[in-house]
């Protein structure tokens, strides 16, 4: 199975969501990356960094854009973001796939409690995805 999370710089959320995965998920035949609508600027925000370190979660790739390539080979879409529109993903095309939404705000204010918050978020929701995941085998 393959799995995309999507944001809309690929800066924060999806990262954030796609490393937390790799971190906790244990079958090996899920395959997860994170790319998003526009290309962030790098470096990465470094209060984001710092906070997701602190959890125990690591991010620090270079933001990526999503490639008409990718999406054929996906077989769920995670939009983690509340400003990317699910529309952007419904494919009529010979490849369907299932696309969830999860709405997490973005943090973009320098403020330590926020990013933490949307963090928790994230990865409340990653590990419900885990748990899911577990039962369809």
């Amino acid at each position: 199975m393959n799995i995309l999370f999507v944001c809309k710089y690929n800066k924060f959320r999806s990262q954030i969501a796609e490393s937390y995965f790799k971190k906790i998920n244990k079958n090996k035949n899920i395959k997860v990356v994170s790319r998003g609508i526009f290309v962030g600027r790098y470096p990465l925000d470094k209060l984001q960094v710092a906070v997701a370190k602190k959890l125990g979660i690591i991010i620090k790739n270079r933001p990526k854009p999503i490639t008409t390539k990718l999406l054929r080979k996906q077989d769920l879409i995670i939009i983690v973001a509340d400003n990317v529109p699910r529309s952007l993903f419904i494919y009529k095309g010979k490849y369907p796939r299932k696309t969830i939404s999860w709405g997490i705000p973005d943090e973009q204010n320098d403020n330590k409690y926020r990013t933490e918050k949307v963090i928790k978020m994230i990865k409340k929701k990653v590990e419900e995805l885990v748990e899911q995941l577990k039962g369809e085998k």
